[in-house]
């Protein structure tokens, strides 16, 4: 564990939000008008490439899923310790601080903003004890004593110094988010799932047109929504929830969910129709989901083939089209639109 001391905190303003939102960005710098990585800190500094920036981010993330498990926090602490995370590092750099004592950090307001408070000693000894189970073919860092069970010797040097660290860290992390402690997520948007199953929006590629049963819809709507959890709960390894609001999200998860459940919308319409998300959003974010689920097991290639030549496909559409963020011209939505606009 690096000895590093915390600059004093730089109040921040809060980061902004919405489509285009650079909370990385400070008011010294001139800010381009698009979230890009390569203008994260560590990035722009040369301390990280893009791919290290994302690699770093993904590891640290799950290195947070697994201490919210032990810890036995809820998911939405879990993931609102992530979004603390993915902030603090888009105003700051990873060489100014070590990202392991962040992450304590992160949980440890989480779990009080979210209303699941764990004492600091419970959350610094479990996170302790995981990141020294990951490092066991490491020599162990003078100052730093263990107990049989793995846990710091709470009388050593190291848990002293550890303790002062991730409280003096807790006020620098709330000073760089502006105390913007309300965190919202993609979950909560995924009450539009039932809404589409129920009004038969939705239907299996396999049997178009098949009037379903309510047993069937059942399962449609729990199939959907589990999917549409799983990719949201991955987002979180990602900085996506820097570039865009919860909702926009949400609405690329349902969509990827419906692929991998084998669904379309019925009645000759397309995603963009039933979905409140452009071509360019779905495209960009699905891409950097599958980007991030390639390499898990059991993975279905050709569902990962499919899905991903569909959205290149979007993505050129939007590039070739020099519109980004429109919906695509089809009847359906022309109709959608028009019917809107007299109501």
């Amino acid at each position: 564990m690096s000895s590093r001391t915390p600059p004093p905190p730089r109040a921040q303003p809060p980061p902004p939000k919405g489509r285009g939102a650079q909370p990385f960005v400070e008011s010294r710098s001139n800010a381009p008008a698009y979230f890009s990585e390569s203008q994260l800190p560590s990035c722009k500094s040369g301390f990280y490439t893009t791919q290290q920036e994302k690699t770093t981010r993904r590891k640290t993330c799950r290195f947070l899923e697994e201490a919210g498990r032990v810890l036995k926090l809820p998911r939405v602490t879990i993931s609102t310790s992530m979004v603390f995370f993915h902030r603090f590092y888009a105003v700051h750099s990873f060489e100014e601080h070590d990202r392991f004592e962040v992450a304590v950090a992160c949980i440890l307001l989480a779990a009080k903003t979210e209303e699941s408070p764990k004492k600091l000693v419970s959350i610094l000894q479990e996170c302790f004890r995981l990141k020294n189970n990951a490092m066991k073919n490491k020599t162990p860092q003078e100052g730093v004593k263990l107990d049989k069970r793995g846990y710091l010797d709470m009388k050593c040097q190291e848990y002293t110094r550890l303790k002062e660290r991730i409280l003096l860290l807790e006020r620098v992390i709330l000073h760089t988010i502006g105390f913007e402690l309300s965190i919202s997520h993609p979950y909560i948007h995924f009450g539009k799932i039932k809404k589409m199953v129920l009004s038969n929006e939705l239907e299996y590629i396999s049997s178009p047109g098949t009037q379903l049963s309510r047993e069937e819809m059942g399962r449609m709507l729990n199939q959907l929504t589990q999917y549409s959890m799983n990719f949201a709960n991955d987002s979180m390894h990602t900085s996506l929830c820097l570039q865009y609001p919860p909702d926009t999200i949400a609405y690329a998860c349902i969509y990827l969910s419906g692929q991998f459940c084998k669904l379309r919308p019925s009645g000759g319409k397309d995603w963009l129709d039933i979905l409140d998300a452009s071509i360019e959003d779905l495209a960009s974010i699905g891409i950097q989901m599958m980007e991030l689920i390639a390499d898990k097991k059991g993975m279905d290639e050709s569902i990962f083939k499919s899905i991903r030549a569909e959205l290149d496909k979007m993505k050129k559409k939007v590039e070739g089209d020099g519109n980004a963020g429109t919906r695509r011209p089809t009847p359906s939505s022309a109709g959608g639109d028009a019917k809107r606009s007299r109501n």
